[in-house]
């Protein structure tokens, strides 16, 4: 096997598991019956823009299949009954589970299983999938997503299956970080794959820098995503302290450990039965000329540029996306300035003055009037002149581009205002 061979350069990549090739969740119903597995074809027909083109029918030993359109594209969905039990690693911080849906999730004990490959819009396939999951088990309690090793909450899926706006990139990956017991940090991604690109890693981070770290990778897995087909050698996403700009590349792991000596974590031990396949381990360029000859530099090399808060870029289909995200959702604003011990705070673009350009800054919501609101400014401006700190104008939901909501429980943004379902409102 390659884990066992001393050279770096002998090394070759693993192929593909299963979950990498395809995106696999398994659906956790409530009450799970035997109609919901006997009826799948007929509830993913229902799924508005879905037409079932064929199907196959589950056995004892083959999954069933439904080979269906959705928007002008094909996509072939497989599924059988499957045991579950919550691996405690998959309950991602980064959602939010109340006492019920936890107890619910802990007793479950079945499930179905559904597959299928992603198209080009990852994006897109996603929220389908999400789609699909909701229509075979309305009543579910949460989803575990396999491919991306999390398991999502019912109130987040149900809000996203439902919404017109797709899943954001960060929705369809996750990022790990392995600790060891000298404070080295290894961050590496899951979910990737599914969409197309290489899953992602940065070795020898720490406990000091692993949010930089964190927030690089998060920036770059996005990137990624939404820019696959363009992106060639490097991408440059983000700002350091001192204005040196982030460029960032990867290579894969079978080349990228030959950078490394002595490595505690992320070594040839550690990836002898996963982390062998389509990954590829971050580096960044110093310079153009670095870039030129592709001389690399370990991330660990920036520790001390990172600052107190480094800039990263997010992309203008994303931006575009949360834009559209923020409108959709923003009655959620609108019930909430109702309790005035909610701070909610705006982000508006406003026009740059001999540009085509929007500053995006933040206001403090003042009140809300039918479909205006009046907002203070809370920043001085960069490039909009004629206001500053304090400035306050009536604006409208056109001008919104993100919004946040301090409640006595929660920040909530738009995506993620399932958590104010927990606020009863």
């Amino acid at each position: 096997m390659f884990f066992q061979k001393n050279k770096i350069e002998d090394l070759k990549e693993e192929p593909l598991g299963y979950w990498e090739k395809e995106s696999y969740m398994q659906i956790i119903p409530e009450n799970p019956t035997k109609e919901m597995l006997d009826s799948v074809c007929e509830r993913v027909e229902k799924i508005d823009g879905v037409k079932v083109v064929e199907k196959k029918e589950l056995t004892e030993n083959e999954p069933g299949k439904v080979k269906l359109n959705y928007e002008n594209e094909e996509y072939v969905l497989g599924y059988y009954p499957s045991k579950f039990s919550v691996p405690e690693v998959y309950l991602n911080k980064n959602y939010y589970f109340s006492e019920d849906e936890l107890k619910k999730l802990s007793s479950a004990e079945n499930a179905i299983t559904i597959f299928m490959k992603f198209n080009e819009d990852s994006k897109k396939s996603y929220h389908l999938q999400l789609k699909i999951a909701l229509a075979i088990a309305p009543d579910l309690v949460g989803i575990m997503d396999e491919s991306a090793e999390k398991i999502i909450p019912a109130s987040w899926v149900k809000m996203a299956a439902d919404s017109k706006i797709l899943p954001g990139p960060n929705d369809l990956f996750t990022v790990q970080a392995v600790s060891g017991p000298k404070g080295e940090v290894w961050l590496h991604t899951h979910g990737l794959c599914r969409c197309g690109v290489t899953e992602l890693e940065i070795l020898q981070s720490d406990k000091d820098n692993y949010n930089n770290h964190y927030n690089l990778i998060s920036t770059f897995a996005s990137y990624l995503i939404d820019k696959k087909e363009t992106f060639n050698k490097s991408a440059y996403i983000g700002l350091l302290s001192n204005n040196q700009p982030v460029v960032v590349t990867c290579v894969s792991w079978t080349k990228g450990l030959g950078e490394y000596k002595n490595l505690k974590l992320g070594n040839l031990k550690d990836r002898k039965d996963g982390h062998n396949s389509k990954t590829s381990i971050i580096f960044l360029y110093k310079s153009e000329e670095d870039e030129k000859n592709d001389k690399l530099t370990k991330v660990s090399e920036f520790n001390n540029l990172w600052g107190d808060n480094p800039i990263f870029f997010i992309s203008n289909e994303e931006t575009a996306r949360m834009k559209e995200l923020a409108k959709e959702r923003f009655h959620f604003v609108k019930k909430m300035a109702s309790n005035k011990e909610n701070k909610i705070i705006i982000k508006i673009g406003l026009p740059v003055e001999d540009d085509d350009n929007l500053e995006h800054i933040w206001f403090e919501l003042i009140e809300v009037e039918g479909s205006r609101f009046k907002a203070k400014l809370l920043q001085e401006p960069y490039n909009v002149k004629g206001i500053h700190e304090g400035y306050e104008a009536w604006y409208t939901i056109d001008d919104i581009t993100d919004w946040l909501i301090y409640t006595s429980k929660f920040a909530v943004n738009p995506s993620n205002a399932y958590l104010l379902k927990e606020e009863n409102m």
